[in-house]
């Protein structure tokens, strides 16, 4: 079972990571704590992601008032514990929550060009090119009702 658990005192030195080969395309645990914290004022909200008991992942998002749209910046699941579906249900988690909190009807995301895994998983969540693009990174977006 997938549980979310905002980021605290207790669980926000855990050591999460991709592969090195990954590390091109998601930023590491202390870059979400960062964007979290630069972010604070935007509503920022930061997620521990367990497995049961287990952390395997963290994510983040927050308010993008410039876009009217809430902004999902960062989705990773640790090396270790890929490939089970606990990226594509915490995501689904997030939007849930997006969806309850009702400030905005849309989200808008970036992932790195080159990065399949993403952008099928957002795919399959509903999420649709925008055409735009911000460098490397190329945005997506996903009407929430």
């Amino acid at each position: 079972m997938i549980v979310l658990k905002t980021v605290d005192s207790e669980n926000w030195r855990l050591g999460l990571g991709v592969s090195e080969s990954q590390k091109r395309f998601v930023s590491d645990d202390m870059r979400l704590l960062a964007r979290a914290y630069a972010y604070r004022e935007s509503r920022s909200n930061a997620y521990v992601i367990y497995a049961d008991d287990v952390p395997v992942g963290m994510t983040l998002y927050y308010d993008c008032d410039e876009r009217n749209a809430y902004d999902f910046s960062q989705l990773f699941i640790d090396e270790r514990y890929q490939g089970r579906g606990f990226g594509a249900e915490a995501a689904r988690q997030v939007l849930h929550i997006m969806e309850a909190d009702g400030r905005y009807d849309k989200v808008v995301l970036c992932y790195i060009d080159g990065n399949k895994a993403a952008k099928s998983l957002y795919e399959k969540l509903g999420f649709y090119l925008t055409g735009e693009r911000d460098e490397d990174e190329i945005i997506m977006e996903k009407i929430l009702r």
